[in-house]
């Protein structure tokens, strides 16, 4: 497909489609539709957010109802992520032959069945396989999500757009542990994984507003698809046996994982549409993006799940007091996010990038020294520092990923940007749970590797800038930055 390289007023180069944009992709949705399309789409996305973090709170009270270890309980959460990882990118595609509103709500709608069915849990598989029917629905709907939201905003505000994004994401991640522990005090613990159903509803009933961009003829490669999800329950599930003392198991499924993932590079290379984007990824612009996503969604993923950890077994503090000292992060991730967006539509993404995870190295850093007796106070602007560099990163490097792929590859980009979070947040979990199985997650190692991601992600910002001819400078050839 032709491209040309565009160059804003402070942006990075960006790839675009040579193809003439038709109204709706090159300035939005109308108003009001806008509006209300941005309501259906922020309820989905906390659906799928509250979803996938109430359910932490309540894993003691399920192992102790249904009699399974504390080890075992812990696939409530882990097999939610990892169906999720498997259907990401195979549905991407399909989202561009059947048209991405309708796949979207389709997987509302198996989302909505299969929570109405979690009030009939009554053994420990059945609750897995309605987690498995719920993550299965949310992966099909956050495959083409982030293509209606580039659809959904005039190209002009595309960063803007991706902070609000985030804003309901942290603000999801700040409420779900509330609503988790509220319903499990005074409420059976079935009803946790009915609490997002209602928002389910909401967004279906206003999604008619919603863009639904024309479907696209062509064959669905089913083998690749099922090749893609194999590869990734390889990866993932590598990681997970490895942190329940299965290491050998583990890393054979990982090392797998990694032939699979390179015998399938292979195959998609130079096909036109293939459901592994390597087409995407050889753009610098994207692929170092993607890297740089991974890297930071494993560090901030590290971060918040070690911890507990070190507040309650190596700083003593009692578990109703975790929350509130983790509080700080989400919340300033909340004020962080939008601006983060709006500023990224006016200064270079790669340049923010680098700004903020110099800022979250920092943060780190302090993390990484905070002596055991350290009070609230100094735990809180601590954590506000490190939420102000992942902020700072977070929305303009998912405004760059999206931003860059043509309009008819939207959906495979979007793919790719759930799938880097998704993958990123599960490496972290993994590895956090390495380092406390040989007795070093209660200290500074956890925020030192967090640390070292971080630098991984600030080096492939750097060089992404360098790579793609990122200027500052003002041009009179400036068009819009994304198509």
């Amino acid at each position: 497909m032709a491209s040309k390289q565009t160059t804003g007023p402070g942006h990075d180069r960006i790839d675009q489609d040579n193809t003439a944009p038709g109204p709706l992709e090159m300035d939005g949705l109308p108003m009001p539709r806008r509006i209300w399309a941005i309501c259906a789409i922020s309820f989905g996305t906390a659906l799928f957010v509250v979803d996938g973090a109430i359910a932490n709170v309540a894993l003691p009270t399920i192992a102790r109802d249904l009699s399974v270890s504390n080890g075992a309980v812990t696939s409530v959460v882990t097999v939610y992520q990892l169906v999720m990882v498997m259907v990401l990118l195979p549905f991407a595609t399909i989202g561009d032959r059947i048209g991405h509103r309708r796949l979207y709500q389709i997987g509302q709608v198996i989302f909505f069945l299969a929570s109405t069915a979690a009030l009939l849990i009554d053994s420990f598989w059945h609750l897995i396989a309605v987690r498995v029917l719920q993550s299965f629905g949310a992966g099909i709907a956050l495959s083409v999500s982030a293509a209606m939201l580039r659809t959904i905003y005039p190209a002009k505000s595309l960063g803007s757009g991706l902070g609000i994004n985030s804003v309901i994401v942290a603000t999801a991640y700040a409420v779900a542990p509330t609503l988790g522990g509220f319903i499990v005090e005074h409420l059976d613990w079935r009803w946790v994984f009915v609490a997002a159903a209602p928002l389910a509803l909401i967004s279906l009933a206003i999604g008619r507003f919603l863009p639904e961009p024309e479907p696209r003829s062509g064959r669905v490669d089913t083998i690749s698809g099922l090749w893609s999800a194999l590869t990734a329950l390889l990866l993932i599930g590598g990681l997970t046996l490895a942190t329940h003392d299965t290491i050998v198991p583990g890393l054979a499924a990982i090392v797998a994982g990694v032939i699979s993932a390179f015998l399938l590079t292979r195959r998609e290379n130079g096909k036109e549409r293939p459901i592994l984007p390597v087409d995407l990824m050889r753009r610098p612009v994207i692929g170092l993006s993607v890297l740089a996503a991974v890297c930071a969604f494993v560090a901030s993923a590290m971060l918040i799940v070690a911890l507990p950890f070190r507040f309650e077994q190596g700083m003593g503090y009692a578990p109703d007091e975790v929350g509130l000292l983790i509080a700080p992060f989400p919340l300033t991730m909340l004020v962080v996010a939008p601006a983060a967006g709006w500023l990224s539509d006016r200064i270079s993404p790669s340049v923010m990038g680098v700004v903020g995870m110099g800022i979250a190295i920092t943060g780190l850093l302090c993390l990484t020294f905070m002596p055991d007796h350290l009070g609230a106070a100094g735990i809180a602007w601590r954590l506000s520092l490190c939420a102000l560099g992942f902020g700072l990163f977070l929305a303009p490097n998912s405004r760059l990923m999206i931003g860059s792929a043509p309009k008819d590859r939207a959906a495979a980009a979007g793919g790719m940007l759930s799938t880097a979070r998704l993958f990123g947040q599960s490496t972290g979990a993994a590895v956090v749970g390495l380092v406390l199985a040989i007795g070093l997650g209660l200290g500074a190692a956890p925020f030192s590797i967090a640390l070292a991601f971080c630098v991984l992600a600030m080096a492939c910002s750097a060089y992404r800038y360098k790579a793609t001819g990122a200027t500052l400078r003002r041009t009179p050839q400036h068009a819009d930055i994304v198509r």
